[in-house]
């Protein structure tokens, strides 16, 4: 049980567009298919009438909310609707009072939670033997990555389901919903049409609240995409500095730079600006991946990384902002390396395998008897001394046999450095 339908005599026209275009069954929902087919998930468990606990995950206006209330009405479910920001741990209990009241009739709850993840802990804790003992079928909605807000407990009793971004073709779907209730063409060019779909960004929702203010102030005239950006407000892009999104965005630039895509990483790096991404933050990720990812293939990486986050600290935004597209543009197009980075590893795990040994006698300073009576910097070598400059001495521990941490490669800058240490391993072969 759901939502009465509007009733005949209800004025349809006063109602928000969005709400009277929404679907009344689940295959009118748009650019869910993966989910909703026959063969799909939810739509397996529609055919056999049993739902079991779902998390919906996916961006705002891709039809979460519209799902899980045709969920019930399709399973013959009593549909409980609460909202994460609004209800404590008193109003769920007697939610779930209710809810028991009904199970003993033979009727089934579907508690939806809208905004799952921002439930606390102690009441995620508060589902847990309701959902267990099957007194709700619970469906929350989530724009935030479920493994990283909801407890384990939580999460091991629901199926997470992953709702898609809508589409062009889904956009374009509702669209022609809009048009066929106003009876009548939307008022716009074809980039226009193009433009209005581009700013609303996946979201549903927020296309039809947009294209109810167009049938509104367009009665009469064509809008080309210049007139329709004075009249409607872009939106910013889905970007949450706290959440996943931010995790995605900067995972996707490290690895277009590390894939040596200098436009893919702009355009990364131009995302999270766009979304209110801190530039420092920025700046010192760039700063990292110049020594992780590029090293000595280029030296001047680094000094260039620490210069355009100078750059930008004496600027401020937007003027400095230019200096770090130049360092994305620089570390982008540098050879690179991750050479140092996994030498300096292998060095790590090297010291922790073997211990606190000494270093051998003879590079030991002696600046005491004693120290000489025992051998301290006896046999040393002073290099400057021998012919190459490179006496061929042994600098690791008596006690284990030498290693190699660092390989460079054979590009940039780093060719030049694999040349040298070449030249000394042969050295120090002809030595021995």
């Amino acid at each position: 049980m759901s939502r009465p339908s509007p009733s005949l005599f209800e004025d349809q026209t006063a109602r928000p567009l969005a709400d009277r275009l929404r679907p009344r069954v689940l295959a009118d929902v748009a650019g869910q298919d993966h989910l909703l087919n026959p063969d799909a998930p939810i739509g397996r468990m529609v055919a056999a009438k049993r739902l079991a606990s779902l998390i919906l995950w996916g961006t705002p206006g891709c039809g979460k909310t519209t799902i899980a209330r045709l969920l019930a009405d399709a399973v013959g479910m009593y549909f409980e609707p609460v909202s994460a920001v609004a209800s404590g741990v008193a109003e769920m209990r007697k939610i779930f009072e209710a809810a028991s009241g009904r199970r003993a009739t033979g009727q089934s709850t579907l508690l939806f939670v809208d905004e799952i993840h921002r439930f606390n802990r102690a009441q995620q804790d508060v589902l847990l033997p309701y959902v267990e003992d099957g007194t709700v079928t619970l469906v929350g909605a989530t724009t935030e990555n479920p493994s990283f807000e909801l407890n384990g407990a939580l999460l091991s009793r629901c199926q997470v389901l992953v709702l898609k971004r809508l589409d062009d073709a889904a956009l374009d779907l509702l669209l022609q919903k809009a048009e066929k209730l106003y009876e009548r063409a939307l008022p716009l060019s074809a980039d226009a049409r193009d433009a209005l779909k581009a700013m609303a960004d996946g979201d549903g929702r927020y296309l039809l609240v947009m294209t109810e203010e167009i049938f509104g102030i367009a009665k009469d005239r064509m809008l080309d995409a210049a007139q329709l950006a004075e009249f409607v407000q872009k939106r910013r892009p889905l970007y949450d500095k706290a959440q996943e999104s931010h995790y995605n965005l900067i995972s996707a630039l490290h690895k277009s730079l590390r894939g040596s895509d200098c436009d893919a990483a702009l355009y990364w790096f131009a995302r999270m600006l766009g979304g209110g991404e801190e530039p420092r933050y920025i700046a010192r990720r760039l700063t990292r991946f110049a020594s992780e990812d590029i090293g000595l293939a280029d030296p001047q990486a680094l000094p260039k990384a620490l210069a355009a986050w100078e750059a930008y600290e004496r600027m401020g935004s937007p003027e400095g902002e230019l200096a770090l597209a130049e360092l994305v543009i620089y570390l982008a197009t540098a050879p690179k390396s991750n050479a140092a980075y996994v030498a300096f590893g292998a060095a790590k795990r090297a010291a922790q395998q073997y211990g606190s040994l000494m270093p051998p006698k003879h590079i030991l300073n002696a600046p005491t008897k004693l120290m000489k009576d025992i051998g301290y910097g006896s046999g040393y070598e002073y290099d400057h001394d021998s012919a190459d400059g490179f006496s061929g001495q042994n600098y690791f521990p008596d006690e284990m046999k030498r290693q190699e941490f660092y390989t460079p490669v054979e590009r940039g800058f780093e060719r030049e450095v694999k040349k040298r240490l070449d030249y000394w391993a042969e050295l120090r072969r002809k030595k021995d």
